[in-house]
């Protein structure tokens, strides 16, 4: 029996996860004082609003737009402006 997880992934690429992946990385360098938890949580579900697109070209750099967009406005920066 194929799980949802195994089924889901069979219709995006390798290399589309591998882009995802690298998305996670990039953020992560970006957002240092986010939880890595809370980064790879915030990419994997913007990828998952975009599992119905059937043309796939531009997913990962959708997910990293919206991720990056969605980690900036729940930073707050301090007052000596390092972003917590």
């Amino acid at each position: 029996m194929v799980s949802q997880r195994d089924d889901d992934e069979s219709m995006i690429g390798d290399d589309e996860l591998l882009q995802v992946e690298q998305v996670i990385e990039r953020l992560m360098t970006r957002y240092p004082s986010v939880s890595p938890v809370d980064i790879e949580h915030a990419v994997r579900t913007v990828h998952k609003r975009f599992a119905d697109c059937r043309i796939r070209d531009f997913v990962p750099l959708l997910v990293e737009k919206a991720a990056r967009r969605d980690l900036a406005d729940s930073t707050v920066p301090a007052a000596d402006g390092v972003v917590l």
